[in-house]
């Protein structure tokens, strides 16, 4: 049986997703709790490589097992051999070719900013504290230049290896909420640290360093140099992956 997960998790103790030498990761921690569930060696596959002090609320993991415990009720079974950290929120049966990865899916992302004259230590581990006034009118404004299927080259960390950094983003916007500013993307697939640098390119267009507009010149230059910079990791949560039918 192939059993799909849908896993919550606090990113700031893990380096990342993806296991590791010499570092604790979330898939490292599902990996071991599955193992001691079914007494047997477990291959995982992630959707999602989140980076070291990233969170996710509805990352996705698969994984094959000869059981009869039925899918839906292993996420409780994981629960209890699962830091408090990280969590299952669902577990289901996947069709047996079933590819978190490459199936077609619609991936959302939102970036949080603490923007006030002094940071608050209850949300310092999931957002980027701006003291300098972000002006979020204007950074969604920029935004809206997202939307759209791109080129994304300028927006894509060194290192990629992928074949295309062509991606579709189908919505991109900001709003604040008292000092709270949230860039919530969607699209249908996301380029290394690429959300992180959409987030570092809006905060200059939100301190006035650029101009809206300066987005589509990026996008249209295809220099990771006219870009802004990476938005550290602590504000990003991956919010949900959505398979359609298929998850």
């Amino acid at each position: 049986m192939r059993v799909m997960l849908r896993v919550a998790y606090d990113g700031t103790a893990y380096s990342g997703w993806q296991i590791q030498q010499n570092a604790v990761t979330v898939e490292q921690r599902l990996k071991e709790a599955l193992e001691e569930l079914f007494a047997a060696p477990i291959e995982l596959t992630g959707a999602s490589r989140t980076d070291a002090g990233v969170h996710a609320r509805g990352n996705v993991a698969v994984f094959d097992v000869d059981t009869r415990m039925p899918a839906e009720k292993i996420a409780y079974a994981l629960n209890t051999r699962l830091p408090e950290d990280i969590r299952v929120v669902r577990s289901s049966e996947a069709a047996p070719d079933f590819h978190p990865r490459y199936a077609e899916c619609v991936k959302t992302y939102e970036y949080k900013i603490w923007n006030a004259e002094f940071p608050d230590p209850t949300v310092r581990l999931y957002s980027h504290f701006e003291y300098r006034h972000l002006d979020a009118e204007r950074m969604n404004e920029a935004a809206r230049f997202l939307v759209g299927e791109h080129d994304f080259t300028s927006f894509c960390s060194a290192g990629a290896q992928v074949q295309s950094k062509v991606r579709t983003v189908y919505s991109a916007e900001v709003w604040r909420d008292g000092p709270m500013i949230t860039v919530r993307v969607t699209g249908n697939g996301f380029l290394y640290n690429m959300v992180r640098i959409i987030a570092g390119t809006l905060i200059k267009a939100g301190h006035d360093i650029i101009l809206p507009d300066g987005v589509k010149k990026a996008l249209d230059g295809r220099d990771r140099g006219l870009a802004g910079p990476t938005a550290p990791a602590r504000g990003l949560t991956l919010v949900k992956i959505d398979y359609g039918e298929n998850g």
